[in-house]
């Protein structure tokens, strides 16, 4: 995590240097877009954040390893695959609460298929996306799409057995 965050904060102060340079104040108006960002998302990065951390002291071990942990095998990557559809939000909201559930004892192969359904079904954006492209290019791309979160976490599963990552 350290070398991802010395990474971002390179890649900030180029393009804030970028800008500087440019010298028409165009720093200063991406700081403040980048502060407006930062007060839209920060609340729901909290929230997300909160919640991973409640799945990990809420739920007991056994009942996260009995529905979605190793031994539960297709059962867990359809619950996966479920729950990833109607999630909400963005990445800033998933990713914090599959770190949760990882920890709780969640397994691999159901959190890909969590973030798989999460990222190419997604529930919640249906209706703008029928709104905007029309239910023809709708159905056709969930049509497209339909089978791949609960192969993606099918292969997980057996990648994460075949090369030994669960010892």
């Amino acid at each position: 995590m350290l070398i991802a965050t010395l990474i971002m904060a390179l890649i900030a102060l180029v393009l804030t240097g970028v800008a500087m340079g440019r010298g028409d104040g165009s720093h200063l108006k991406g700081l403040r877009f980048a502060g407006n960002m930062t007060l839209e998302v920060l609340p729901l990065v909290l929230f997300a954040f909160v919640i991973a951390g409640m799945i990990q002291v809420l739920l007991p071990p056994d009942l996260v390893s009995r529905w979605v942990g190793m031994e539960s095998g297709l059962r867990g990557i359809t619950i996966g695959t479920l729950a990833g559809a109607i999630t909400p939000g963005g990445p800033y909201v998933s990713l914090p609460v599959v770190a949760g559930l990882l920890k709780a004892g969640a397994s691999p192969g159901t959190m890909v298929a969590f973030l798989t359904s999460w990222s190419l079904w997604a529930v919640a954006r249906l209706p703008m996306e029928f709104a905007i492209l029309g239910w023809r290019f709708t159905v056709l791309r969930l049509a497209a799409v339909l089978v791949f979160p609960p192969i993606a976490g099918w292969m997980a599963m057996r990648f994460y057995q075949w090369f030994g990552l669960g010892a």
